[in-house]
């Protein structure tokens, strides 16, 4: 009676997204879905600042699907001047928009229950965390991977050298040459994380480190 109390207090659609992780058995690495994410928002404060677009890209095996790829547009009354430069996102702008609930429900759609892969992932898994909690529904179920911390991880396998301690995205482009097409958009941004995430795997694949307790860091 309990379990059918908390089940049925959420709608549908999270339920759905729920049940995705039930029995949930660990597949190999090169059978796993991961999704490579990435929000652009009004700013850097996460209680305060709104999700302005999301892009993603799904990857399987050795290979991105290109054609399995979401860019989401939403509708914001919050309006940050200071962060159009960096997104290219206006409030007026043309592209269509669609309201929080209505990306919510398509982004956990997408998404279901692949490993999802972010550069700072801290920050874009809060983002997405206060969206669903402004609507009542509970965090992301999805294991994460932030790719700046498995660089920064396997930089000694890779390179056999400390480097430095931070990496951003744009270092990762620079060190793994990665060509930097339309940074600073979610969908871009999303894409150039994907295809650093692959060539990491490939370098630690190579050198027989490439195992899920590494990547997940237990």
């Amino acid at each position: 009676m309990v379990k059918w109390f908390r089940k049925n207090k959420y709608p549908d659609f999270w339920n759905e997204y729920i049940d995705y992780f039930k029995n949930i058995e660990k597949t190999p690495i090169n059978q796993t879905r991961f999704v490579a994410f990435d929000t652009e928002t009004t700013g850097f404060d996460t209680l305060k600042d709104r999700v302005l677009s999301i892009g993603a890209v799904s990857l399987i095996g050795k290979s991105i699907q290109v054609k399995d790829s979401l860019e989401l547009y939403l509708k914001q009354d919050i309006f940050n001047k200071e962060t159009v430069e960096i997104h290219e996102l206006i409030k007026s702008s043309a592209v269509n928009k669609i309201t929080e609930l209505e990306a919510i429900k398509i982004f956990l759609l997408y998404i279901k229950n692949a490993v999802l892969i972010a550069h700072h992932a801290n920050f874009d898994r809060t983002m997405i965390n206060e969206m669903l909690s402004r609507h009542g529904l509970g965090k992301l179920e999805n294991k994460f991977i932030d790719t700046g911390v498995l660089f920064n991880k396997s930089k000694h396998i890779i390179y056999h050298e400390n480097l430095k301690d931070h990496y951003s995205l744009d270092d990762l482009c620079k060190e793994l040459n990665v060509p930097k097409v339309d940074r600073h958009t979610a969908n871009g941004d999303a894409l150039i994380t994907a295809i650093v995430f692959l060539k990491t795997l490939a370098r630690l694949d190579k050198r027989k480190h490439l195992q899920w307790g590494y990547l997940l860091g237990k």
